[in-house]
């Protein structure tokens, strides 16, 4: 039984159903098995549960404090940290080679899914320095692996992304920071760099920057974009770390959310900076910590709507308001707990199935992940993750958002009001939305490039594993559900069709329906996930299969089948209303001129 006065626990008997019921592969590691898994994650949790959820509204309250070009973080924050960090947590997917410990990504998707729910400040930096890390595994020269890798896989440095500029967000072919070659791979880098998340703190000893800039003479546009690593601290004669380097923070943002991470300013003044990968193949190496990240903020939104619900389920049973419409439900009390109301239930069994379903598809692209990290990973495999990462990125942030709306709607007026901590979830979560590519960006990547340039390639292998599913459900009580969604697996290639031909003479009509597009493939991504958790639930409950780990108790997959039928009764039929608005076409937003916009 849930401890709902908990301020955050992590939903370890769901992480354990997917990674024993649901998962098709094994451990990528030979000597590490599920029970090790298991074991490691449950550590995770109660670090999670004791160290950085009960500082989580501290850390929102004290925020970063901007001095001098240097900034501090809350000191509970740090602290955490420095405590993270030395516990070997950092690696838990890195390689052996430079001091990671290796383990699946699997793992490492749960473990980032409740460090964002116990504390979403927190979780950044962490995520971040992995994906520099990876960047340089996959681009960086043996001698930038060999002293830069150890030391930001063990925590004692941490790494950031530097892309953003002023007067450009996600169009990078704008980026005007320069990088002249002093000597052979050694570069000055010149320019500045807004939304550095983790920019400059107190926390590490020092900041590996991975820094987008264009070598003189480059062609214009993203191809003429490198990427460099630049580091805060440069060695010294004496090979001490303490040289300081041409890399200042000229300020802090004063953001909306998210008050324990400091979101900076950088300023490149000449600074020391080494190539990574060729020359002008910089967006290739970015692109790799980018889709990590994209996968990482999928676990954020998904991490969101599970502290979303946990909140709401804590206060729906304790607060008080009316009575039943079915007849008084707490005969000894004033009025009825606010959980009997079916208001309350569809709000609370929408962010259930959010997270869930979310956390199904998130543990579905870590197994990719974990494929596509093999020396002979499988093509097809690769390119389904390249499919689903925008709509996990772009869908289940965006779900994870209206769950914490949600949370303030169940509190009333008390959720408006700082006391709760319900409003600091929507305010922590919005970021979400944004970075890593608007869901806007996501929608144009998914519907043009990854569909549409790709004549559906990977869409099609999705939904021919959807027909699999709905083909192969032996539960008579599930068929119903199974005839709804292999409907939509038909629809859904004849959809990208008929935007697509429509595209052929005008590719703006891309452009006004990728947005809905992308919620549709969300919402039927979603579906897929719900039965094959259904299916999976009813055979074992009707002992047609015998679970692969711990005996789940019937309730628990009872619910399974129950909140499956939720969604597809109330939540997969928006994907409809998305269908009619992403075939309207452009006319009704494009025709109106601007003058007539501005009134």
């Amino acid at each position: 039984m849930a401890d709902l006065m908990a301020e955050y626990q992590a939903p370890l008997k769901d992480m354990k159903f997917l990674m024993t019921e649901m998962s098709d592969q094994a451990s990528s590691s030979e000597d590490v098995s599920n029970e090790d898994l298991l074991f490691i994650l449950e550590q995770a949790a109660r670090f999670a549960e004791e160290e950085l959820a009960p500082i989580n509204k501290d850390g929102d309250e004290v925020g970063c404090v901007f001095d001098n070009g240097k900034v501090a973080l809350p000191p509970k924050l740090k602290a955490a940290f420095r405590t993270y960090a030395e516990a070997g947590w950092m690696g838990l997917s890195m390689p052996e080679e430079w001091g990671g410990q290796a383990l699946p990504e699997r793992l490492s998707s749960f473990v980032g899914e409740i460090l964002t729910s116990a504390n979403h400040s927190f979780s950044m930096t962490p995520a971040l320095t992995m994906s520099s890390c990876r960047a340089i595994i996959g681009h960086g020269s043996d001698e930038l692996k060999a002293t830069y890798l150890e030391k930001l896989i063990m925590g004692e440095w941490t790494g950031t992304m530097c892309l953003t500029e002023a007067h450009c967000g996600s169009d990078l072919g704008l980026v005007r920071t320069s990088a002249e070659e002093t000597s052979e791979g050694v570069f000055s880098i010149k320019g500045n760099k807004i939304f550095i998340s983790s920019g400059q703190h107190d926390a590490s000893d020092n900041i590996i920057h991975l820094v987008l800039a264009r070598i003189k003479d480059a062609p214009k546009g993203i191809k003429g974009l490198s990427l460099f690593l630049v580091p805060a601290k440069l060695k010294n004669k004496s090979g001490v770390w303490n040289k300081k380097n041409a890399v200042h923070c000229i300020g802090i943002e004063e953001k909306m959310g998210m008050h324990a991470n400091p979101t900076c300013s950088m300023s490149f003044e000449g600074a020391e900076g080494y190539l990574i990968g060729k020359p002008n193949r910089g967006i290739n190496a970015m692109f790799t910590m980018m889709n990590e990240m994209r996968l990482g903020a999928s676990m954020q939104g998904i991490g969101l709507s599970e502290r979303s619900f946990q909140k709401s389920l804590a206060y729906a049973v304790e607060r008080t308001q009316m009575r039943s419409l079915g007849g008084v439900k707490a005969p000894e009390k004033e009025a009825d707990p606010i959980i009997v109301h079916p208001d309350v239930r569809r709000m609370l069994l929408t962010q259930k199935v959010f997270a869930e379903g979310g956390r199904a598809l998130g543990q579905f692209c870590a197994n990719l992940l974990d494929e596509s990290h093999k020396e002979n990973a499988d093509k097809e495999r690769v390119e389904l993750l390249g499919f689903l990462t925008p709509i996990a990125k772009g869908f289940l942030t965006d779900t994870g958002l209206a769950s914490a709306d949600m949370a303030i709607q169940m509190y009333g007026g008390h959720g408006f009001i700082k006391e709760t901590g319900a409003e600091q979830l929507f305010r922590d979560g919005r970021a979400s939305t944004l970075y890593e590519g608007t869901t806007g960006i996501q929608a144009l990547d998914l519907l043009g490039r990854k569909v549409l340039a790709s004549q559906g390639k990977s869409l099609l292998s999705f939904t021919k594993m959807i027909h699999v599913l709905s083909k192969t459900n032996s539960s008579d009580n599930l068929g119903d559900l199974s005839d709804t969604l292999a409907g939509f697996a038909k629809e859904w290639p004849e959809l990208a069709k008929l935007v697509g031909s429509k595209a052929i003479g005008d590719f703006e009509e891309v452009g006004a329906a990728s947005f809905d597009f992308l919620m549709y493939s969300g919402y039927v991504t979603l579906a897929y996930f719900w039965l094959k958790m259904a299916t999976v639930s009813q055979e074992i409950l009707d002992g047609k299969r015998h679970p692969k780990g711990e005996d789940f108790d019937r309730d628990f997959l009872d619910a399974k089948v129950k909140n499956a039928r939720f969604y597809f009764e109330r939540i997969l039929p928006r994907a409809r209303g998305h269908k009619e608005m992403m075939l309207a076409g452009k006319g009704s937003m494009m025709d109106i001129t601007e003058a007539q916009l501005i009134g």
